[in-house]
């Protein structure tokens, strides 16, 4: 896997906490409201969907697809030291929401990369308070 260079996350919110912790133990959790069933991202108090305040956390299959991408050339960020090109993607996971993420082990071209492609989660260990999720193609099955 290539080296993702960046600034290290400052979570404050403490209802993401369940979030960053999972992703130590290489699972995405999402919060999932008990009243609607729906599975949500960002991790916040109130369910987006209906405004419950009855959560859970799942985990997530880690599968989804691609719905939207951006091929950079230059960062939005001079603090991310990941080397250029490289793709900002919006995947749409199995179960619903989408999160923003980057898409890796695949050449940032755009005849390559498709929306709705499968992709699967892969974490990346940036030290021991932290690992990222990113996403690869999905394998074939």
């Amino acid at each position: 896997m290539e080296q993702l260079e960046r600034p290290l996350p400052a979570p404050l919110a403490p209802e993401a906490k369940p979030y960053w912790e999972g992703l130590k133990q290489n699972k995405l959790m999402l919060p999932k409201c008990n009243d609607c069933g729906k599975a949500h991202f960002y991790p916040r108090i109130l369910c987006p969907h209906c405004h419950s305040r009855k959560l859970t956390w799942v985990e997530a299959s880690g599968r989804g697809k691609l719905f939207a991408f951006e091929i950079l050339h230059r960062s939005f960020n001079p603090a991310v030291k990941t080397p250029l090109p490289y793709v900002l993607a919006m995947i749409e996971l199995e179960e619903g929401p989408r999160m923003l993420s980057n898409l890796i082990n695949i050449k940032p071209d755009p005849a390559l990369i498709r929306c709705d492609m499968p992709v699967q989660v892969i974490y990346s260990k940036l030290n021991d308070n932290f690992t990222l999720p990113f996403f690869q193609p999905a394998e074939a099955k």
